[in-house]
C-alpha cells in the first residue's frame, strides 16, 4: 500500500504545481497586475490598493541604475507641478527598489532612495528578495517602468532606458488614463 501511495502523491504534486506557479506572470500590456506588498524605509506596508482609484507609474529599479530614467521622471514631475496636466488626485508614481540586484548595502540603498523620494515627492518601497522581479518577469539589473490603469490593467511596460522619442507618448497615455 505504501509503495502505491508514493506515485499518487507525486502525480498530485505534478498536477497542483502549475496552479502554484500560476502566481508568476509576465507583466505585459493587457494583463492584470498581480498584487504585492512591500515596506518603505520606515517599515510601513504598501500595496497597489494604497493608491486605489489612481493610475500608477511603478518604477522597479536596480539601485545601480537609479538615474537611468531621470530625464523621463523629470518630465512627469513637470507635467504634474508646472504644466498641471497630470493630477496627483488621479495619479501616483513611485519606486520599488530591487535590493537583491545590487552589491550595495541596504542602508546605503535606503539613503539614496530617500533623496529620490524627496526630489520626486514620492514613495520608495524596498523589494529585498527580488519578489516582484520574479513575479512579473521584469528585467534584472535594470530599470523597469510599468503603467497601470485604475483597474490595475497593464497599459505599458518599458525595460531599460526609455527612448527620448517615447517620453511624450507615455505622458499622453498617463493623462488619458487619469481622465477615464
Amino acid at each position: 500500500m505504501k509503495k502505491r501511495s508514493l506515485p499518487v502523491i507525486a502525480l498530485f504534486f505534478l498536477i497542483i504545481s502549475p496552479c502554484v506557479v500560476a502566481q508568476k506572470m509576465d507583466i505585459q500590456v493587457g494583463t492584470k497586475a498581480t498584487e504585492w506588498e512591500f515596506m518603505d524605509a520606515d517599515k510601513n506596508p504598501f500595496t497597489m490598493d494604497t493608491w486605489k482609484g489612481k493610475v500608477l507609474q511603478i518604477n522597479y529599479v536596480d539601485p545601480d541604475e537609479s538615474d537611468l530614467n531621470d530625464e523621463f521622471n523629470d518630465l512627469v514631475k513637470k507635467a504634474i507641478d508646472v504644466d498641471s496636466i497630470i493630477s496627483r488626485d488621479h495619479f501616483k508614481g513611485f519606486g520599488i527598489v530591487d535590493c537583491a540586484s545590487s552589491w550595495k548595502p541596504n542602508f546605503l540603498i535606503r539613503a539614496v532612495a530617500g533623496k529620490k523620494a524627496k526630489k520626486y515627492e514620492t514613495t520608495i518601497l524596498f523589494d529585498y528578495d527580488a519578489i516582484l522581479c520574479e513575479q512579473w518577469n521584469l528585467a534584472r539589473d535594470s530599470y523597469n517602468v510599468i503603467i497601470l490603469d485604475k483597474n490595475r490593467m497593464c497599459r505599458a511596460v518599458y525595460r531599460g532606458k526609455i527612448a527620448d522619442s517615447e517620453h511624450q507618448e507615455i505622458i499622453d497615455l498617463i493623462v488619458k488614463l487619469t481622465k477615464e
